[in-house]
């Protein structure tokens, strides 16, 4: 008996400091995107919600470490989901308070990518769970999926360019689900109708996605705190 405690305990240790490590992978990714201390990415925004009047729009979107962000629009507001968007690749990896879990590969626009599950290990992290696609060759991550503990779930898919090398996207598809989705003020609705109930069963079982495509980076040229 006590051999086979001994034996289950050992076993248990395993997992756990196996489960505790950081993934190769993910370091390798966390590198890529350490040579970005902060940067003002120049795009333009398109709005894909079917309840929601909005028009196409230049952005340009704040980062600076280790994960203040801020996206502007000019001279409108910004779609992205409350709490979505500071759920960034950068967010998830700069917290090293998180198990990774190996979940095998999946083929993802003909890429043959690692998908890897976080599990945060802190429980006043605002998200519980989140997957990421990797090409393991170029370490750059192709897709994220996210489950929040108040904000509901995003995917972002990504591709890349130019700046591929620091680890920056040329166009972010942000997707969501709008029942989770609470509404900026000063949006205009199609259904216009003001009842709380109304707007409610519009938002339910419907798919909204911000696409953000990027013509140019400057990158650790210094951004202040006062635009956050």
């Amino acid at each position: 008996m006590r051999y086979k405690l001994i034996v289950i305990f050992s076993l248990m240790f395993y997992a756990t400091a196996s489960f505790s490590q950081v993934d190769p992978l993910i370091e390798k990714v966390s590198k890529k995107l350490a040579l970005v201390n902060d940067y003002v990415g120049e795009g333009v925004m398109k709005t894909d919600v079917s309840f929601i009047k909005a028009s196409l729009g230049k952005v340009k979107v704040y980062f600076k470490k280790p994960n203040l962000l801020k996206v502007k629009k000019d001279g409108g507001i910004s779609l992205l989901p409350k709490g979505g968007v500071s759920l960034t690749i950068n967010t998830l990896l700069n917290t090293k308070q998180y198990s990774t879990i190996p979940s095998g590969t999946q083929v993802l626009n003909g890429k043959t990518l690692t998908v890897l599950k976080l599990i945060p290990t802190d429980d006043n992290l605002d998200w519980v769970i989140a997957t990421l696609w990797i090409d393991p060759v170029e370490a750059l991550v192709y897709k994220t999926a996210t489950t929040t503990k108040e904000n509901g779930s995003y995917e972002i898919t990504m591709q890349y360019g130019a700046y591929a090398n620091y680890g920056l996207a040329s166009k972010i598809i942000f997707s969501f689900n709008t029942k989770d989705y609470k509404l900026p003020n000063g949006i205009t609705l199609e259904f216009g109708d003001d009842d709380a109930a109304a707007k409610q069963k519009a938002l339910k079982n419907k798919k909204g996605t911000v696409e953000i495509t990027f013509n140019n980076y400057i990158i650790n040229k210094g951004v202040s705190n006062s635009m956050f």
